[in-house]
């Protein structure tokens, strides 16, 4: 048949029996556990087609950027649209005007932050964030605001309770890009992004 072989130790099954003076007992059974499972000549067609499995898998393998966010946006079923459409690549110059970001609801704030990062626009949202008292953690990378007066105040670190925007996570997976609430978080502030001026 096929499958595995049994192989015990060099010497055959008797050898420890002999030199032992005495078959059976402790040296039997350690006789038996020192049997091994070789591979023999019609497995190695198994042992090939693993190998060829693991290495198709070892190709196929997540890279660091699969895990990294796309920066621009590629619409999934691309559709030609009217010319009276503002269809120019970059951001519509209305976008240029701070003014417009009053009107802004948080979401599309932050969206414009995580989406239009190294732009203008993404400035402008940032100082509209603030002037709504939004503070930047640049260690988690979001924004926090205090939910309530923070319960300990030094010169290094505040303590209470926040609301912070979650930015990761898919719609798919339904978490994430949400607002949530963190009770007795510490902000440090040397995390406390305070270049951009409001």
């Amino acid at each position: 048949g096929g499958g595995f072989g049994l192989v015990g130790p060099p010497g055959g099954v008797g050898a420890a029996g002999s030199a032992g003076g005495g078959g059976g007992g402790v040296e039997g059974s350690l006789e038996h556990s020192m049997m091994q499972r070789v591979p023999v000549a019609s497995d190695r067609d198994s042992l090939s087609s693993n190998l060829a499995a693991l290495n198709q898998s070892l190709a196929n393998m997540p890279q660091a950027h699969d895990r990294e966010r796309t920066k621009q946006y590629s619409p999934r079923n691309p559709y030609p649209t009217p010319n009276v459409y503002y269809n120019a690549p970059g951001p519509s110059p209305v976008f240029e005007d701070p003014a417009i970001y009053e009107h802004f609801h948080t979401d599309t704030l932050f969206f414009i932050f995580y989406y239009m990062q190294g732009t203008y626009q993404q400035y402008l949202a940032a100082r509209e964030l603030k002037k709504q008292s939004w503070r930047f953690h640049k260690k988690y990378k979001t924004w926090f605001q205090r939910h309530e007066e923070p319960k300990i105040t030094t010169d290094e670190y505040e303590q209470g309770t926040y609301v912070y925007f979650d930015y990761q996570g898919t719609y798919e997976s339904k978490s994430g890009w949400c607002q949530r609430i963190k009770y007795e978080f510490t902000f440090e502030y040397e995390y406390l992004e305070d270049e951009l001026v409001v």
